[in-house]
């Protein structure tokens, strides 16, 4: 993606991505789009086709920050992929909270969002306009009776870049509108029930596994995906499966974990001096540190540029008395910060410990005002040898999505819930990097707690809380978590989010999710 800078293939026309399909008003805007028969006529415009798949996950649009967004009727910068993952799997929780007055951006750490948020429109369509870029590229490749080298590779990868949305999908919103490559273009979907879901990736991801032309890790040109990727997003599923389908499949995970443990990734303890080797995974040449990092979203302060993603993370944790150019940045937004609850996770001797606090003070007493709450300095347009990205205007920090270290505490979780796989180990070598003593046999409250500490910002803590029963309930409160400064609980039915009424009232095939 570094190499192949701003594509939106002439093919984008025909995408299922219009009312007429999706029901998100998620309009194709290239005047000169063309169409496929036209566009599709060697190796190298599917090679550009599929280069916009993963760019779906990248950037706003196909022509820089401050070009057209590739979705009429949102802004390009709040609309990125990645940052609406953010918005909804960190500021619902103890790890953040944003203090701008951007529209309803302050609703997901009250937890009072409603049916129509524009940020949750965004984020939706922002996945299935992934979903409906991969099931165009599928379609078109499988029909093409064009052969060039890698195209059965290229047509799996396209799978996988889908069943990653598809995750996000059932996740977030459980019961969605489904469609596949075999879909008719122009119908509009049906629902699938989130059990059902939870299958068709269990079966799609298996296959992948299995039989797809994908490559082993050694084989990988970085930023692409892999047999170990869909490993990944398969451990997952099996992680949640209780959530998701209401099984158990803790078994299963492990049994996909061992696997993926033996494709040779390891943690990155190595360091080059300037940072610790923890912080080197979220600095701006993190490209490098391919041995934990299984699956990343490039970001290149020239080439791959938006307001979303690793510059929305970088710059919006920026703000008050904070050295800009520490960070490798222009100047901060002032928007990111962590309640008390979630800072006090941390010990002293924690590497992982990567905060503001001068001028800042631990208590949210208003969420709008940046100094209220430790700032994160974690991701950084800085390099390993102590230097800057390319540009300090835009970053060039890939954001890790899949790293080692995640698969090692899924294991260590999977132990602690019953399954056979030698999980406690790896929970320790995770602990040995930040500098922490071992735990001989930590508690599922210890390993959620490990989680918080080395995930943080990486668009995991949500999944984490509804899994260990903590989003919603009493059990566990922060400030302002509905909308009380002392915290309290919230309604269950926010452990997903609602189906948006645009899309509901455009294909009557949908229901909304209970609650709202």
């Amino acid at each position: 993606m570094k190499q192949i800078k701003y594509i939106l293939s002439a093919v984008l026309v025909t995408l299922t991505l219009s009312s007429c399909v999706w029901d998100l008003k998620v309009t194709p805007i290239d005047p000169i789009a063309n169409t496929a028969d036209k566009a599709l006529v060697d190796q190298a415009s599917y090679e550009s086709f599929l280069a916009g798949v993963y760019m779906g996950f990248a950037t706003s649009g196909y022509y820089g920050a401050n070009g057209s967004a590739s979705i009429s009727g949102l802004d390009g910068g709040a609309s990125q992929y990645i940052r609406g993952l953010y918005h909804h799997s960190e500021l619902t929780t103890d790890e953040c909270v944003c203090g701008w007055n951007d529209q309803t951006i302050k609703n997901f750490h009250w937890m009072n969002w409603t049916n129509d948020d524009t940020f949750i429109y965004a984020f939706y369509s922002r996945i299935f306009m992934v979903v409906g870029m991969a099931n165009e590229f599928i379609r078109e490749a499988k029909a093409s009776s064009l052969e060039f080298a890698n195209k059965q590779q290229m047509i799996d990868e396209a799978r996988v870049l889908r069943a990653i949305a598809y995750y996000h999908a059932i996740d977030n919103f459980g019961n969605v509108p489904f469609a596949d490559e075999t879909a008719i273009v122009g119908a509009l979907p049906t629902q699938i029930k989130r059990a059902d879901l939870y299958e068709w990736l269990v079966k799609e991801l298996t296959d992948l596994i299995d039989n797809s032309a994908l490559p082993e890790r050694g084989a990988t040109v970085y930023g692409h995906v892999n047999k170990s990727v869909a490993k990944f997003v398969l451990a997952k599923v099996y992680l949640n499966a209780e959530v998701f389908a209401g099984v158990k499949a803790y078994d299963k995970c492990a049994a996909v974990l061992k696997d993926l443990m033996d494709d040779g990734y390891s943690l990155h303890t190595s360091s080059a001096g300037k940072y610790p080797a923890y912080q080197e995974l979220f600095l701006a040449d993190n490209n490098k540190c391919t041995d934990e990092i299984i699956f990343a979203i490039e970001q290149d302060g020239i080439n791959t540029t938006s307001y979303g993603c690793t510059n929305y993370l970088i710059f919006a944790s920026t703000g008050g008395e904070m050295d800009p150019d520490e960070m490798g940045i222009s100047s901060g937004w002032g928007g990111l910060r962590m309640t008390p609850e979630f800072y006090n996770k941390f010990d002293d001797k924690d590497a992982r410990k990567l905060f503001y606090t001068d001028t800042q003070q631990a208590d949210i007493d208003d969420i709008g005002e940046f100094s209220h709450g430790y700032a994160f300095r974690k991701f950084r347009n800085r390099t390993s040898d102590g230097g800057y990205g390319k540009e300090k205007g835009f970053v060039d920090t890939d954001f890790p999505m899949m790293r080692y270290a995640d698969v090692l505490l899924m294991a260590a979780e999977c132990e602690a819930r019953g399954a056979a796989v030698d999980g406690y180990k790896g929970f320790n070598q995770v602990r040995q990097r930040a500098g922490l003593a071992a735990i001989s046999a930590p508690s599922l409250q210890n390993i959620l707690d490990e989680r918080a500490r080395e995930l943080y910002q990486e668009c995991w803590r949500r999944n984490d809380l509804i899994r260990f029963g903590q989003f919603t309930s009493s059990a566990y409160v922060w400030q302002w978590k509905g909308n009380v400064k002392t915290g309290a609980a919230v309604e269950d039915y926010r452990a997903l989010f609602p189906i948006p009424d645009s899309d509901r009232l455009a294909n009557t095939n949908l229901s909304q999710n209970e609650g709202y």
